[in-house]
């Protein structure tokens, strides 16, 4: 549906990125964009939906140019959200979630018990049904968002963009938004393209991922492939923190001290690990391999080196420091 031929993104003949010859999203597609800040997100995403000529190449939306896209036409076919808060001081919910019908009532703005109708479903959609009778000025970061993609979703597109609109929420709120992006793509059959700094999440949910490393590259595939490949952490590994393929997330990269053996394989003792990483101490993959050793004891409780016992991971490290 949506297709991206020679596509090269910038700004005053700046070449921010070069995509492959060809680059296709099919309906229904979460796709996560992720890169440092200045790499080309907003950039690609402006020029996704029209609002940005490409440097070279062309963006096709059912294999017309989306720069030949009237105005009308092209509200219609792709929404846009972004992180910045509307400024529409006392505006009602249901009001400013109406307003995505504008592309269908002209500038009369007269609502007709249909355009009502999908409003309101798309309100209930996005969770916020119970917001209906709320300002927007009243809401939280998180229902504000959900708003914002309601309004959204009334244009009845093809083609959602959305910038960094996670960047200010917490993290249930996070997740939350993410996990119901991905479920409107899959049951609407909507092209949701996001970008995001959020990696260990965006791994987790999206279909794609697209990462701008820099240095003009553009890397297109699944977030396993993409991991696997180096990609991830050839864009964000720095001196003290480096992605871990074996735990799909960022850990400290200091260079281990002491090393520690430990035994076991629950969850408590995957927590400890993720501890003794953090204190500076390699994990060694033998007893043989390190003087330190830590064995279950009893349920809930450890025994450091088969002398003294710790009822928690904080007495652990006490005893390992004092030795």
């Amino acid at each position: 549906m949506l297709a991206l031929n020679g596509l090269q993104i910038g700004y005053d003949h700046k070449v921010l990125a070069t995509l492959p010859q060809v680059t296709a999203v099919a309906p229904g597609e979460f796709v996560c964009l992720l890169g440092r800040n200045g790499q080309g997100k907003s950039t690609l995403l402006r020029t996704l939906g029209g609002f940005l000529a490409p440097v070279a190449g062309e963006v096709l939306l059912h294999g017309r140019p989306v720069r030949s896209l009237r105005g009308v036409e092209r509200a219609r076919r792709i929404a846009v959200v972004l992180t910045e808060r509307p400024q529409v001081g006392a505006l009602g919910v249901m009001d400013l979630v109406e307003m995505g019908r504008q592309p269908y009532t002209g500038w009369a703005g007269v609502l007709t018990a249909e355009d009502r109708r999908i409003a309101a479903a798309a309100l209930e959609q996005v969770g916020g049904a119970h917001l209906a009778g709320r300002t927007v000025d009243s809401l939280s970061d998180g229902e504000r968002q959900r708003v914002m993609i309601a309004r959204a979703l009334v244009q009845q597109p093809e083609v959602m963009l959305l910038d960094e609109i996670t960047a200010f929420l917490d993290l249930p709120s996070r997740v939350t938004i993410i996990d119901m992006l991905r479920r409107i793509a899959a049951e609407k059959g909507v092209t949701i393209i996001l970008s995001s700094h959020d990696l260990e999440l965006s791994l987790q949910t999206a279909d794609r991922l697209w990462l701008l490393p820099g240095q003009g590259r553009f890397i297109d595939g699944t977030p396993e492939d993409v991991a696997l490949s180096g990609a991830v952490g050839d864009a964000f590994n720095q001196e003290n923190l480096a992605f871990s393929l074996a735990s799909g997330r960022f850990e400290s990269s200091v260079v281990a001290g002491l090393s520690v053996y430990v035994e076991g394989d629950d969850v408590a003792t995957a927590w400890l690990a993720r501890a003794l990483r953090r204190r500076g101490y390699g994990l060694a993959a033998h007893p043989a391999e390190t003087a330190h050793r830590i064995t279950p004891a009893a349920p809930g409780r450890w025994r450091v080196d088969g002398e003294r016992e710790a009822g928690n991971i904080a007495e652990i490290l006490a005893l390992l420091a004092a030795r």
